[in-house]
């Protein structure tokens, strides 16, 4: 290690303990704040197959609800948006735009504890076979919903310090 890359290495090492100083703790630490959460949030069933890999997704990142404490609904929207279009109009790729609208409620009180919206998009060729194509929109079906339902997650788990048990 040259003495230039050590005085960088010293210099970060230096700088951690004025990183927890100023109230820094990892979410997923022992005693973190989605130590709350984990078990604890129900989602809304799903209706469809897209609601299906979403809630999926959400309890692969909180836990299967044991003792639910916190009710998630949810509205999801898809689009499907044609990008390239060739000479014939045949369309060669596609967009999925997703949005999903959500809010967090105590299932005691009754009181909303977040709500929110996220939305992002994932794309598929469909230059293929017709089999190729299907599965291809599948799959970006089900990319969408692994980013949209993480999206989410990383918004109850940021506000998650906030909520009371």
């Amino acid at each position: 290690m040259s003495s230039s890359d050590r005085r960088a290495f010293l210099t970060l090492l230096a700088g951690l303990p004025a990183l927890a100083a100023c109230g820094f703790e990892p979410v997923y630490g022992t005693g973190g704040a989605a130590e709350a959460l984990r078990g604890t949030v129900r989602a809304a069933d799903p209706k469809n197959r897209d609601e299906y890999h979403l809630v999926t997704r959400f309890e692969q990142r909180l836990g299967r609800p044991q003792t639910p404490v916190y009710d998630l609904s949810y509205k999801l929207t898809v689009d499907t948006e044609a990008l390239a279009i060739n000479a014939n109009d045949d369309a060669l790729r596609y967009h999925l735009l997703g949005k999903v609208e959500f809010t967090l409620t105590d299932r005691r009180s009754g009181a909303v504890a977040l709500s929110g919206a996220v939305d992002s998009y994932t794309g598929y060729s469909a230059t293929g076979t017709t089999v190729s194509t299907l599965t291809a929109e599948q799959d970006a079906h089900e990319r969408l919903m692994v980013i949209l339902a993480d999206q989410v997650v990383t918004r109850l788990l940021g506000a998650a310090g906030g909520l009371t048990p």
